[in-house]
Formats: structure tokens, C-alpha cells, sequence
């Protein structure tokens, strides 16, 4: 059990100490892409789904988890590289965004990694009002 204190204890500080603690993922491409942790409720091997009729292209249906449905949305597509269905090692994160909880299909998980927020700069201008781009 102390180890597991330890464990919650030292992400606990990364708060204090200005870090930021990040997921990477990858799509369909050698780019690697991430997910504040603190945004993540879990990481889920696919799970069936319901389908939406007449729902968005991206939408891959409603899955129910914890009691809860959740749209789950396949990320690749949505950001114009393929569909990520069908994957081997696609998994779907359940995240929470501005009171909103939705689930993403992505690719491999890489790794959670920590960041200094002072590291961490604005989107570069120009990229136009319809990109995803948060950070860098």
C-alpha cells in the first residue's frame, strides 16, 4: 500500500511544481501526438459501440462504460489521416473537456511523459481557425 501512496503522492507534486503530465499517442503516422493526463478518465481496448444513423463521418458511435454513454469519435479521421478502425493496437481514450466526456480512437500509446509548462508555446500563426493544434 505504500507504494501506491508514493506513487499518488509524487503526481500530487507535479501540480506544485508547474509540470505538466502528458500522454503520447500515435495516429496512423510516425508523428507523436498527447493528451494532458489530467483532461484522461481511462485508456480502453476497443469496445463495442452503437451505432448513430446519419451521425458525423468521424463518429464511431456511443459506447457505455461505467454507466455512461459516450460518443467515441476515430481521431485519425477526424484530423484527415485515415481511420484508425480495425487496428490492432488502437485504443480508445475517455476524456473529459469542459464538462463534456468523450472517447477517441487513436493509435498506440506510447508513453506518459512529464513537461515544465515553461517548455510549452503557442500554436504558430497562420494555421487558420480550423486546426487542433493547442500547443507545442
Amino acid at each position: 500500500m505504500a507504494g501506491v501512496l508514493d506513487t499518488v503522492d509524487a503526481r500530487t507534486q507535479l501540480v506544485g511544481k508547474n509540470r505538466l503530465e502528458s500522454l503520447l499517442f500515435k495516429l496512423y503516422t510516425d508523428k507523436t501526438y498527447e493528451m494532458n493526463v489530467f483532461k484522461i478518465r481511462e485508456v480502453l481496448q476497443p469496445i463495442a459501440l452503437t451505432n448513430i444513423p446519419e451521425s458525423h463521418p468521424f463518429v464511431l458511435g456511443v459506447a457505455y462504460t461505467r454507466g455512461q454513454a459516450v460518443l467515441v469519435i476515430d481521431l485519425g479521421r477526424a484530423v484527415g489521416i485515415q481511420s484508425l478502425v480495425g487496428r490492432k493496437d488502437a485504443v480508445v481514450v475517455i476524456s473529459e473537456y469542459y464538462g463534456s466526456t468523450q472517447g477517441f480512437l487513436v493509435g498506440s500509446v506510447e508513453k506518459i511523459i512529464n513537461i515544465e509548462w515553461s517548455d510549452i508555446r503557442e500554436p504558430p500563426d497562420g494555421l487558420g481557425p480550423s486546426h487542433y493544434l493547442t500547443a507545442t
